[in-house]
């Protein structure tokens, strides 16, 4: 049984944001994905919240660029619209190859990128991606929008720079951080399909005259958020991406990171994955023709 005392559901993004700020008890769902599921089980947060259903309105939804080659991809945009969008598959591979990893075909249909995100899941598919594409979130408050670069929205586990009243409208990715990048996401998980990461990893990778001019290395299950690897960024900048260098990566990658032992993965095990997963990543991106 869900416990849940109103639903609303507004026809635009001012709408939904005066009755956000306006009543501490509402809630946002989208895709319902993991509303549902946190409804069902009572979570503290949820017991007794009246709802407000962003589904529904048009904008949420777009994936678009504007004349000067930035993307925008409205937070309501379902997993398969991200998955499937011509514009990402071309400019963002990383985050449409995250976005088809995620669940089963019923959720990519239902849920939502912007929900992904806003839970604060270091596991979710697609952040690791949008680390590596420097992403800022857009978010519209009764004071108005501001944008917050992905990495500063990312506040611990499960916490967001968020509060009551602030809706996130979009993902924005400038061109400079896409451009001649090729880029790649690997998830390892116990089982191929519908499961949880055990370690994933993105990369965003360019290349100038057969040696690395820029590369971005993100993780999510590293570390209680996800992050960025910049020493092995760093150290990239200017070699050939021959094995030495690959395995090099992945050493200073694992000095990047927070890996833990959980019941999903052994420290020590995910710190392998950490070690590995980057140069797999890099020499896939490398090879794709896009």
């Amino acid at each position: 049984m869900f416990d849940f005392t109103e639903y609303f559901e507004p026809a635009s993004v001012e709408e939904a944001v005066a009755l956000l700020a306006g009543r501490p008890d509402t809630r946002i769902i989208a895709g319902g994905t993991d509303v549902l599921i946190r409804l069902r089980e009572r979570k503290a947060e949820f017991v007794g919240c009246a709802l407000v259903g962003i589904r529904r309105i048009p904008s949420l939804s777009e994936i678009s660029a504007d004349a000067e080659g930035n993307i925008s991809i409205g937070a309501a945009a379902s997993f398969t619209a991200v998955e499937e969008s011509p514009l990402l598959n071309h400019r963002l591979r990383a985050l449409a190859m995250g976005a088809a990893m995620v669940g089963g075909p019923q959720i990519r249909n239902m849920g939502t990128i912007g929900g992904n995100i806003c839970n604060g899941a270091t596991s979710a598919d697609t952040a690791a991606p949008l680390f590596v594409y420097n992403a800022a979130m857009v978010i519209l408050s009764p004071a108005g929008i501001r944008e917050v670069p992905i990495r500063e929205f990312y506040l611990g586990p499960g916490k967001v720079a968020l509060c009551q009243g602030d809706l996130v409208t979009a993902i924005k990715i400038r061109r400079e951080d896409y451009e001649g990048c090729k880029g790649c996401y690997i998830k390892f998980s116990p089982r191929e399909a519908m499961d949880i990461a055990t370690l994933s990893c993105a990369v965003a990778v360019k290349t100038d005259g057969g040696k690395i001019d820029d590369l971005r290395v993100a993780f999510g299950v590293a570390g209680p958020t996800p992050l960025r690897a910049e020493s092995a960024e760093a150290f990239a900048r200017g070699r050939t991406p021959d094995g030495e260098t690959l395995e090099q990566i992945g050493v200073k990658c694992v000095q990047n990171t927070k890996a833990r032992d959980s019941w999903r993965g052994a420290k020590a095990f995910r710190e392998n994955l950490i070690r590995n997963l980057p140069g797999r990543a890099i020499r896939a991106a490398l090879e794709a023709e896009i």
